[in-house]
């Protein structure tokens, strides 16, 4: 395994960090135990889940991940071996009603309610990274084009917000703070605030990012590398799109576009050619495909972490060892002829 220090702090992460929005769901307890202990055995020592899994929402199973991953933890006993990030939900009256019935803000009560929330059933005293899961202003995130200025008055001030998390911080609930799905007006924003009023600063920028959507590398991946705010990336495979087992149609029984269609974001005609290209290019130069494109994100320069997820014990050897696989100047130069030819199908 290789690891990178979490920006602007002293703690190592691993480059390969386990996701979790499966358990529950897709995934049994039983099944998340297996992950946890093979991904921990393989060097793995950051696991990021959110109050909002599993996915897909559901009022019945709001917070069940957590609940899993608390108790591994209290069964394995290795909390301290753990870098544990969460995230609290940003607003969500039409599709989060079950949770704070949908009016989920950034103020002081939500934060507060939200946080220790996540530490009961996480089974632990703090977390070492939590994060803003998206914003709460109108913005770019979650595959959004177009900006609409509206009327936001309503919106929880950002001086507001960082000075809550300051005192959690202080309270020792949290070490560290980050943010998710954000933009950059957005994350420059928060960093002015922190250095103006002496108050916690972001660390991390939870954005997608794979060979479907680089969109990261407009604007932000400049802010992750100069502000030392580093990119933890998710979707690196778009939903599992990257590893051809949809291509010509196919819908391998238990695969998460199978059960679940409308999650159709990497799956949309552009995205398929994009994909087919790039499945032929890794069979040409003998690398797995899920492998190459975790790979290429494993290596840019504004990356601190690369969240993968899987719902069977073989996805996720294989992902976990992409750490492994160094891409030669002839496949990165595949790579950008495709991506010359079809920039970004899935923004």
């Amino acid at each position: 395994m290789r690891y990178r220090t979490l920006s602007n702090t002293e703690i190592e992460v691993s480059v390969i960090c386990l996701g979790s929005m499966t358990w529950g769901e897709q995934n049994t307890r039983a099944q998340a135990f297996e992950q946890m202990d093979y991904a921990i055995s393989q060097g793995v020592n950051f696991f990021d889940t959110a109050e909002l899994y599993s996915i897909p929402v559901r009022a019945e199973t709001y917070g069940r991940t957590e609940e899993i991953i608390g108790q591994w933890l209290k069964a394995s006993g290795k909390r301290d071996s753990i870098v544990l990030a969460s995230k609290i939900a940003g607003p969500g009256e039409e599709w989060i009603p079950h949770i704070r019935h949908g009016r989920t803000r950034f103020k002081r009560q939500d934060i507060v309610a939200a946080l220790d929330a996540s530490l009961q059933r996480l089974q632990t005293d703090y977390l070492d990274l939590y994060q803003l899961h998206w914003p709460e202003r109108k913005t770019n995130f979650f595959g959004q084009l177009g900006f609409t200025p509206e009327d936001e008055q309503q919106l929880t001030p950002m001086l507001e917000t960082l000075q809550v998390l300051q005192e959690q911080v202080q309270a020792g609930k949290i070490r560290h703070i980050g943010l998710s799905n954000e933009a950059p007006w957005g994350v420059m924003r928060f960093l002015q605030m922190s250095e103006q009023h002496q108050l916690a600063r972001v660390v991390t920028i939870q954005n997608p990012y794979s060979l479907l959507n680089r969109s990261y590398e407009v604007g932000m991946a400049e802010i992750s590398w100069r502000e030392k705010t580093g990119l933890l990336a998710y979707s690196p495979l778009g939903f599992g799109v990257l590893s051809g087992k949809y291509i010509n149609g196919a819908r391998p029984d238990g695969a998460r576009i199978s059960l679940f269609p409308e999650y159709s974001r990497y799956s949309k005609p552009p995205a398929i050619i994009a994909t087919e290209k790039y499945v032929a290019l890794a069979h040409q130069h003998d690398l797995d495909p899920a492998q190459m494109a975790l790979a290429y994100v494993n290596d840019r320069p504004f990356l601190t972490s690369t969240i993968i997820g899987a719902t069977t014990m073989d996805q996720l050897r294989t992902n976990i060892d992409s750490i492994n696989v160094s891409l030669s100047d002839e496949v990165l130069e595949g790579i950008e002829a495709i991506h010359n030819e079809h920039p970004n199908p899935s923004p």
